[in-house]
């Protein structure tokens, strides 16, 4: 898969997983037409879903991170980062399932660790750059699909934490791009 079909493939998981999401974030906030509309803590029905794809793809970036980091391949120096990039993920999972249990939901399970292998190709990766490479991509696309996300969300707060993600996943792009020894793009609106 091409870097860019990869980064598509991911903002449209989010998005899609959202609106897929949604029908059990109804389900899951309750049967009331007052409390699924929008819950005590302002997140409605819709928010449910976005967050639920959020989550999953939270899921998904700690797995890469970790099962990479455990592959061999990396650097002592490399690893550090990868590891604190890996803490920042999740928190980002914390605050999302938390936020989605506030609401009244239950957080998406994460998948085996074979399901994550085999959906990004983990087994695939041969190097350290092969494993910077993959990280660069799934951070590009973690930016974008939160950016994508944002006008989706109804509540505020929520709105807020999306702008926040997006900001960690470009900064973890960005740091990931320079190990490259890629050049800074020169277009503007780099995410979304």
């Amino acid at each position: 898969m091409k870097h860019s079909e990869q980064s598509a493939s991911r903002r449209n998981f989010l998005q899609n997983t959202g609106v897929a999401l949604a029908g059990v974030g109804l389900v899951a906030v309750g049967s009331s037409p007052v409390h699924a509309a929008r819950n005590a803590n302002g997140v409605g029905k819709g928010d449910i879903g976005v967050l639920q794809g959020a989550l999953a793809l939270e899921h998904e970036g700690i797995a890469a991170y970790m099962i990479a980091g455990a592959s061999g391949l990396l650097t002592p120096d490399v690893l550090k980062i990868a590891l604190v990039f890996l803490g920042h993920h999740q928190g980002h999972r914390d605050a999302l399932a938390n936020l989605i249990i506030k609401a009244g939901g239950k957080p998406v399970e994460q998948k085996t660790d074979a399901e994550y292998v085999a959906a990004l190709n983990l087994g695939e990766l041969k190097s350290q750059g092969d494993v910077v490479a993959l990280a660069t991509r799934l951070e590009q696309g973690a930016a974008n699909a939160y950016v994508g996300q944002i006008s989706a969300i109804k509540d505020r707060s929520t709105a807020k934490l999306f702008a926040q993600l997006a900001s960690d996943e470009a900064v973890h792009w960005a740091v990931l791009n320079n190990a490259l020894g890629n050049a800074v793009p020169s277009q503007t609106f780099l995410f979304g």
